[in-house]
């Protein structure tokens, strides 16, 4: 079966996470290190061939970290079928704030899939430098049953391309 297929996708976690960042990776395949902090919420659409599917037409919101915008943000929620929920590998207390992200895009989407991303995976010299435990990591994603982890960097382009198809297919059953 192919056919056309919109999606509102909506990226979300703390400030600096590199969501901006990941989602210009992912439109233009260019890394930029000087991104701006996002004000409020920003917008890019893109589409992803979904072989067995057809085209997929994505859009993708990208919501700002700060706090002086979350009460903006469940008004954006709303139509969104997928979600992209980062935390920082670096910087343990994004993994320790996803619980209000999970709570503001639960309560403003009909089912949203979500798919949690470690991100800058890049700077991690081996991999026991993650600064939050595996387990712990495991056991949240249990716990708020979300649908995927990836760790990912937006610099060399590890799994950029790989969340969106995941979370696309997710969003396409």
């Amino acid at each position: 079966m192919s056919g056309k297929f919109l999606f509102k996708i909506v990226l979300a976690g703390s400030g600096g996470c590199g969501k901006t960042s990941f989602v210009t990776r992912f439109t233009t395949g260019q890394f930029k290190i000087d991104t701006k902090m996002t004000i409020g919420v920003d917008f890019a659409v893109h589409y992803l061939n979904i072989p067995e599917r057809g085209t997929v037409t994505l859009q993708i919101w990208d919501f700002g970290g700060e706090e002086r915008f979350r009460t903006m943000l469940p008004s954006f929620c709303l139509g969104a079928s997928g979600c992209l929920l980062f935390f920082d590998l670096m910087r343990p207390n994004t993994f320790y704030e996803l619980d209000e992200w999970i709570q503001i895009i639960r309560n403003n989407t009909k089912n949203a899939s979500i798919i949690l991303l470690g991100s800058k995976y890049d700077l991690l010299e081996s991999p026991d430098d993650l600064a939050i435990k595996t387990q712990d990591i495991i056991d949240f994603i249990k716990e708020k049953s979300i649908n995927g982890y990836l760790n990912v960097s937006s610099k060399s382009g590890l799994n950029v391309k790989k969340a969106f198809e995941k979370l696309t297919r997710l969003m396409l059953k």
